[in-house]
């Protein structure tokens, strides 16, 4: 009896198949959006196939987390160091850096430090013991090459290195599906809190995700939820095209900066608010 294939293994090998010529494709992707108008097939199912398309024609650096915001570890940190960061980023993969984040020794899964759960076991820890080779890739992979390259290896995460060697960000194989099937929620996303984070004095991590009305009553703003149900819509409309990572606009006395977005949506920002606002929110945070 065969198996039937997994998630992984059929994007990737729709992928392949899509990814040959530019014209083909196009006149492929013509048809399902006729078909969609049609209703032979749903939004959704569009959506992924348009992701697959764009997937073999991206490049690792439209899609990576840029180095600014990589959350890195270092090899001479104990336990006790390791487990605040961990605890706050909420991720499970980490790279782990010798002096400064351009020497990568290795990647660190936060579940293998679920051994030393106590002072014996940590008075005999050793790095290397747990540490997981770094993959490295070049900020010019094409993505299709990529995920074969994950799938291949089962490395889930790379680090990224830009033409003279330097580390200028990192990739995981969940940044590359998500461009396929959207935003992948996890158990930190699933929270209404996690919508809006503080990052500094006036200064928030804001989901693209996150309702209008929610930033409203947090902000104490007034964004009008007429046309835009979502700040991600609320900000490109602002912008007035689908915002690369890095633009920034100002909304009344907030400044909007893009931390990450895909070829569809905005996924994060970064939100501070400008001398002038009425929100009371950092003065009863001090």
């Amino acid at each position: 009896m065969n198996k039937p294939p997994n998630s992984r293994s059929w994007i990737s090998n729709l992928i392949g198949r899509f990814s040959a010529d530019k014209d083909e494709r196009a006149s492929i992707l013509n048809k399902l959006q006729e078909a969609n108008k049609k209703g032979v097939i749903d939004a959704e199912a569009l959506a992924m196939i348009e992701g697959v398309f764009q997937v073999s024609e991206m490049r690792v650096r439209d899609i990576m987390v840029p180095r600014a915001h990589v959350v890195a570890l270092h090899d001479d940190m104990s336990v006790a160091d390791m487990l605040p960061v961990i605890a706050e980023s909420g991720h499970s993969r980490f790279p782990v850096a010798d002096e400064h984040l351009d020497k990568i020794v290795g990647i660190l899964l936060a579940k293998d430090l679920s051994r030393y759960s106590d002072e014996k076991s940590r008075a005999e820890f050793e790095l290397k013991d747990i540490l997981r080779p770094a993959v490295f890739v070049p900020e010019s992979k094409r993505l299709n090459v990529l995920l074969k390259d994950f799938r291949s290896s089962r490395n889930h995460m790379a680090i990224v290195i830009d033409e003279y060697g330097g580390v200028s960000g990192l990739v995981t194989i969940e940044d590359v599906l998500e461009e396929i099937v959207g935003e992948i929620d996890d158990e930190h996303d699933d929270m209404d809190e996690s919508n809006i984070q503080r990052h500094g004095y006036r200064r928030y991590n804001v989901r693209g995700l996150t309702p209008i009305t929610d930033f409203n009553d947090f902000f104490e703003s007034n964004f009008s939820d007429e046309q835009f149900d979502t700040m991600a819509g609320l900000v490109t409309n602002a912008i007035g095209h689908l915002p690369e990572r890095g633009e920034e606009v100002i909304i009344d006395h907030f400044q909007f900066k893009v931390i990450s977005a895909n070829s569809r949506r905005i996924n994060n920002m970064q939100v501070t608010l400008l001398p002038g606002s009425v929100s009371n929110v950092d003065t009863a945070q001090q």
